[in-house]
Order: C-alpha cells, then sequence, then structure tokens
C-alpha cells in the first residue's frame, strides 16, 4: 500500500519547477530565473536525472546569453541520457534537441543545429497526437524550414500539426 502511494504522490521538485514556469510565463524571466538557480542549488548535480533534466531545460529558456542557455540545454540532456529509457523522459527528446538545435542557430554553428534537428525529427515518435506533440513536431518543421533543410533522408518533411478525427 505504501508503495502505491510513493508511485501516484505528487512529486514535489517537479511542481515546484512547474510554480516558477508559470511565473517565468506570467513575464517575471528574473525572477523565475533566479528561484529555477535556488532549486537547482537545492537538488544539485547530483539529484534524480528527472528533476536536473526538467530543472535544466527550463533554465535555458530564462538565461540572456546564448552560450549559458546552450549550456543549461547540454546539462538538461546529459541527465536524460543518464536516466536512458526512464518513461518520464523519453518524451522530452525531441525538445531537448530542438532546443538544441536552435542555441547552435542563435550561435552560428549551423552543422551543429542541424544534427540535433535530425535527432529532434528521429525522436518525435515518442510524441504524443496531441497539442504538445503537434506543437514539437510543428516547431521541428519550422526550425527546418528556416535551416533550408528538406526533412532529411528521403526529403520527407511534416506539414502542418494534424487534426484528431472527431
Amino acid at each position: 500500500m505504501a508503495e502505491r502511494q510513493e508511485r501516484t504522490a505528487p512529486d514535489a521538485v517537479l511542481t515546484r519547477i512547474g510554480q516558477v514556469v508559470m511565473l517565468h510565463h506570467a513575464g517575471d524571466r528574473e525572477e523565475a530565473r533566479r528561484r529555477l538557480l535556488d532549486l537547482w542549488t537545492e537538488i544539485g548535480e547530483h539529484g534524480q536525472p528527472l528533476h536536473r533534466c526538467t530543472l535544466a531545460h527550463y533554465l535555458a529558456d530564462t538565461q540572456d546569453d546564448p552560450s549559458d542557455e546552450l549550456a543549461w540545454d547540454l546539462r538538461a540532456l546529459s541527465a536524460a541520457d543518464e536516466a536512458e529509457g526512464a518513461v518520464g523522459l523519453r518524451g522530452f527528446y525531441p525538445s531537448l534537441h530542438l532546443n538544441l538545435a536552435a542555441d547552435y542557430v542563435k550561435l552560428g554553428r549551423t552543422e551543429a543545429a542541424r544534427s540535433h534537428l535530425h535527432r529532434a525529427r528521429g525522436a518525435a515518435a515518442a510524441l504524443g497526437d496531441d497539442g504538445y506533440g503537434d506543437g514539437v513536431r510543428a516547431a521541428i518543421t519550422r526550425l527546418e524550414l528556416r535551416l533550408g533543410d528538406d526533412g532529411g533522408p528521403g526529403g520527407e518533411s511534416w506539414g502542418p500539426p494534424r487534426q484528431r478525427p472527431k
């Protein structure tokens, strides 16, 4: 019984991260960055990979300098790789690689951007057929178009997000 409660109990760290992300989305980037950095200090470099991945992923979004953004996105990917195969992280890979591709574009490193963009597209099979999945797939397509990418081998590029049957 205790084990079952443990599995269904909300994750306090992820809840706290989510609250700070809402603050960021409301427009308080500086305060969000400060609170996320405080959480990073709290969980440390050796905290649970899911926590580190999520936290670094969102910390990257609060950075002003593209090099700092890249560093946080690389930390997020590293944490995800540590927990290889973890169900909670598989769906992060398309977004992680997409963000890295965007970071490399900002830094003028087109080939690195293309490499991560191809990895994002390859990992996109893990995305659900929902708003989040459609949004990530659409962002991949937009970045492909921006880079003049034809969608990879076979020239297959995704079209606009699909509508769910009613």
